[in-house]
């Protein structure tokens, strides 16, 4: 039986963004590593106690940048504070679409306030999901518009996808017509495991990326038929996804940060410090 998560080497005919598609990004505070800008996404260890001991789980599997869910169901100031305890530096915060439509200003406050300089839209509902070339382009427009003033105040805008945004219209995806008609200042968090899934070729897809990537959501996909209760996911290194093409191509690309996720971990302090062992071990040999 096939594997449909395996990786596709087929062409998907996507046009390149060009000068004007190249972002400019906020400085970014580098990984103790120097250049192993390693994160974490917060998701992984929303079930892993409390935002203390999530905190300190970081710690031990040696992680100091995170991507936070919002502000952790906590306040800025809370939050601020248990960043500093844990000595973790916020580098992007993942922050739904309803609130940049009705508080932008107060997300800017906030998140500045715990030190962050990169707000990423990190998903829709199905009732918010476009369903047509003319929808993706009206949210790419939308999502620019929030991009311009997040700049202004100094923070970057990143899009973050799952499947859905690579449909296909006309020969481009959602995220493709996003990027395209948000302009600029709105850039890719790619998360690789979606893309395989699709059947799309991760490296391939990054190379159309060159300037307007952030960072890539570093998960895995796990063989078919396996890892049931975990989603199908798997720790990076661990699965089908052939991460030599593609780390490569998130350098090439621009990749400020590669951040550890798994949706649904049988044991989230693994993935942390098994993910982070293997991109410390890996990204210096691109």
């Amino acid at each position: 039986m096939s594997n449909p998560f395996l990786m596709t080497r087929r062409s998907f005919g996507v046009a390149a963004f060009g000068a004007a598609g190249l972002a400019t990004f906020p400085a970014l505070a580098s990984d103790a590593a120097g250049s192993l800008t390693i994160a974490a996404q917060m998701y992984t260890l929303r079930d892993a106690g409390t935002l203390d001991e999530q905190f300190a789980i970081l710690n031990r599997a040696g992680v100091s940048n995170i991507e936070t869910v919002d502000l952790q169901k906590t306040t800025a100031a809370e939050l601020k504070a248990l960043l500093e305890k844990h000595k973790l530096t916020v580098i992007s915060s993942h922050v739904p679409i309803a609130r940049l439509r009705s508080e932008l200003d107060v997300v800017i406050t906030e998140q500045k306030t715990v030190g962050n300089t990169m707000v990423t839209m990190p998903y829709l509902l199905p009732e918010q999901r476009p369903t047509d070339a003319a929808g993706w382009e009206a949210l790419g427009k939308e999502l620019g518009g929030y991009a311009e003033k997040l700049k202004a105040a100094g923070l970057g805008m990143a899009y973050h996808n799952h499947d859905f945004e690579l449909a296909q219209f006309d020969g481009k995806t959602a995220l493709e017509i996003i990027l395209a008609s948000a302009g600029p200042n709105l850039v890719s968090e790619l998360d690789v495991a979606w893309v395989s899934r699709v059947g799309l070729n991760p490296a391939e897809f990054l190379n159309t990326l060159n300037g307007r990537l952030f960072a890539i959501h570093a998960k895995d996909n796990a063989p078919a038929g396996t890892a049931e209760d975990e989603r199908g996911f798997a720790i990076i290194g661990t699965g089908v996804l052939d991460w030599a093409t593609i780390l490569p191509a998130a350098k090439k690309a621009g990749a400020k940060w590669y951040i550890l996720e798994h949706d649904m971990p049988r044991n989230a302090e693994e993935v942390m410090t098994k993910g982070n062992a293997y991109l410390k071990e890996q990204l210096p040999k691109i």
